[in-house]
């Protein structure tokens, strides 16, 4: 099961929402604007969170009519409407979470939703938090091997520190490969990569990893 969160940020830079309609193992959360960017696609959501400050008032009549699970909260509050959605949604039984929404706009919310996703990620290795926009599709990996299925749809691959350095970087199944590497902290040398077998892998250390697949 994946929960799906869509978040307030451009609707230019959302996920392909209309994508979605077909598939019934989705659990729908908006947060904040993300709630009528999910009813405008018609994708109703299972519940949403925030302050939704961003709405105007036709806009939260048109969503509160049409919602049935609502946590509003005020907007002088400790928690992100992101980390309010990230949470809520880590009380469902799922095995993914997907977010959209939070690039693009603000750089500020950007970098703070980045942050939230990578601190649960850290505290729940076993989902697999997905960020996804238009172009782009980021993942945050932990010490160990995981396995990357070649994709079409995001044909590069590109790899960060997020926090020091990534120790002892093996990757297999690319067009560059490397064996026990050091994937230094602000270093841009691990971007633009390519998965060239049918499944690719990176192995680790220690360290937090930041995976950008994209596309033209």
């Amino acid at each position: 099961m994946i929960a799906f969160i869509c978040a307030g940020g451009p609707s230019t830079e959302l996920y392909d929402l209309t994508a979605l309609a077909s598939r019934a193992d989705i659990v729908y959360i908006g947060a904040d604007r993300g709630a009528f960017y999910l009813l405008q696609a018609g994708l109703k959501p299972t519940a949403i969170v925030g302050d939704f400050d961003s709405l105007n008032e036709a806009e939260w009549q048109y969503v509160k009519e049409r919602c049935d699970t609502i946590h509003r909260y005020a907007a002088e509050k400790d928690e992100t409407d992101t980390d309010l959605a990230l949470l809520y949604a880590l009380e469902q039984d799922v095995d993914e979470v997907w977010i959209t929404g939070i690039t693009g706009g603000r750089l500020d919310h950007s970098e703070a939703a980045m942050r939230s996703v990578a601190r649960m990620q850290l505290q729940h290795p076993y989902i697999a938090f997905r960020i996804v926009n238009t172009q782009n599709e980021l993942r945050f990996f932990t010490p160990g091997e995981h396995i990357l299925a070649r994709d079409e749809q995001f044909p590069y691959i590109s790899f960060f520190s997020y926090d020091g350095d990534v120790c002892d970087v093996t990757l297999r199944g690319v067009k560059y490969e490397t064996t026990n590497e050091t994937m230094a902290r602000m270093s841009s040398r691990f971007t633009s990569n390519e998965i060239v077998d049918e499944h690719a892998t990176i192995s680790f250390t220690s360290g937090i990893c930041l995976s950008v697949r994209s596309r033209d």
